[in-house]
């Protein structure tokens, strides 16, 4: 299942959901013309390698960070590919922008950077010996997903569904959308017996959507505006 879009009115400019997505594409193409061997270092720099932030292991003195606990940061806005950028961002402009209307610019972003050190400590935490660096939206943006089940439920999500040479669209519920989201996410984490699968984080997903959960509780959303009203000819 892929989503299209969502059926579910905002009432406000996303301006951190679109600076966000700018932010994370411009880097993304520093990172593409750094080349490979550039990119790459980049990648250890700035990539968050749990080994590295807990001390186990240290890089060589040109990728070391001055401060390592700042790659919990910096990670968020690296990719590690096309495909790993178009579908963050995609996910993000889709249900970034119903969380920032609610929340208001000052908190959203402040859920948004929460989201992702939560996203990232439930990976350090499955796997701290990695040495393989972490990059990518997909932690905080996983908590925008948890925040969206509980202030949407209802919300229909237009969805790609393609099942062997079954393909079509169809309108789902966020409830029901987001909920075969997380179940999968938790099936690849156990799966990956506490590392990262096939090279996903699965445990930031985890962690990233609960933490969205828990952060609503902390921020308050503000009261949901109205949709305006038409006015008939009396006024």
């Amino acid at each position: 299942m892929f989503p299209l879009k969502d059926e579910n009115p905002i009432y406000s400019t996303p301006v951190l959901t679109v600076a966000l997505i700018v932010i994370c594409s411009v880097i993304f193409m520093l990172q593409a013309g750094a080349g490979a061997a550039g990119g790459q270092e980049i990648v250890y720099k700035f990539g968050l390698i749990p080994s590295v932030l807990l001390g186990e292991r240290h890089l060589p003195p040109h990728l070391e960070m001055a401060i390592p606990a700042l790659s919990l940061f910096t990670s968020m806005f690296l990719h590690g590919g096309w495909m790993h950028l178009i579908g963050n961002m995609w996910f993000l402009w889709i249900f970034g922008n119903n969380i920032e209307d609610i929340l208001g610019h000052g908190r959203f972003i402040l859920f948004y950077l929460l989201a992702g050190l939560g996203a990232a400590a439930a990976q350090v935490l499955a796997d701290p010996g990695s040495d393989i660096p972490m990059v990518g939206a997909s932690g905080a943006i996983s908590g925008i997903l948890g925040a969206y089940i509980l202030l949407f439920p209802n919300a229909r999500i237009l969805t790609f569904v393609w099942l062997g040479f079954f393909i079509t669209t169809m309108r789902i519920r966020a409830v029901w959308f987001l909920g075969i989201w997380f179940a999968m996410q938790a099936v690849n984490a156990a799966a990956s017996g506490g590392g990262s699968g096939g090279g996903v984080a699965w445990w930031a997903h985890i962690g990233g959507f609960i933490a969205g959960i828990g952060l609503l509780f902390l921020l308050k959303p503000r009261r949901k505006t109205s949709a305006p009203r038409r006015k008939g000819p009396w006024g």
